[in-house]
């Protein structure tokens, strides 16, 4: 078995699992390689993250470059301009932010909550920015402009968390993932083969919850060994 430091077994097999299912998977289903690859580069990214190593948006602006394409592709235009505006800039910036905020001797960042003020403040204007950006989307003829401005603004507030290194994201994250897989369905049923996105989608939610519920053990220890 491959030791990698700070990672169970069952996480390492896992995410290598998951990546040879969807290899196979887009091979016989002759699926995009837009979507395998980013795909791939998604997941892996979200496993890194889960684990606090800044590494981890190395592969998220890669896979967010193949995630741009598709939607350009699929005429998403929230999710396009999301990406390419928004949210590979923030994941560069996280970057450098999280390299800043490393425990010491470790590549791990230190995880936190968010202050009660500053999340509150951000889930209004959450919300009023959906019902803003609905009628936008709309405007332009998006295909699910409610799905497509609900997973781009949450989406805002989730990279948002996770550059700040607060374990709200995850919740973000859930909704934005159980969001986006019903919104990627829809693309596939209407023809588009994109079924390593669904995929990709369907992992993210899984782990979205489990790095939640990692993240409030590690900062309650945390509390408790000050």
């Amino acid at each position: 078995m491959v030791k990698i430091k700070g990672w169970k077994n069952s996480e390492i097999i896992f995410l290598a699992l998951v990546i040879l299912f969807i290899i196979i998977h887009s091979f016989l289903r002759q699926d995009s390689f837009a979507a395998t690859i980013n795909a791939i580069c998604g997941i892996t990214y979200t496993f890194i993250a889960g684990k606090g190593n800044p590494i981890c948006y190395l592969f998220g602006v890669t896979g967010s470059g193949f995630y741009s394409y598709l939607s350009f592709q699929n005429m998403l235009w929230g999710n396009l301009i999301l990406y390419l505006c928004y949210y590979i800039p923030m994941q560069i910036l996280g970057f450098f932010q999280w390299n800043k905020n490393l425990k010491e001797g470790k590549k791990e960042i230190v995880k936190r909550y968010l202050p009660k003020k500053e999340l509150n403040i951000l889930v209004c204007l959450t919300v009023i920015l959906i019902i803003l950006t609905s009628v936008v989307l709309r405007y332009f003829n998006d295909t699910h402009p409610i799905l497509d401005s609900v997973t781009t603004v949450c989406s805002v507030g989730g990279m948002y968390l996770t550059v700040r290194r607060s374990i709200e994201q995850w919740i973000f994250w859930m909704v934005v993932n159980f969001l986006s897989l019903i919104m990627w369905s829809y693309v596939a049923l209407n023809g588009a083969r994109v079924y390593s996105t669904i995929i990709m989608w369907s992992v993210y939610l899984i782990l979205a919850f489990y790095f939640y519920f990692v993240w409030r053990k590690e900062i309650k220890n945390s509390k408790n060994n000050i």
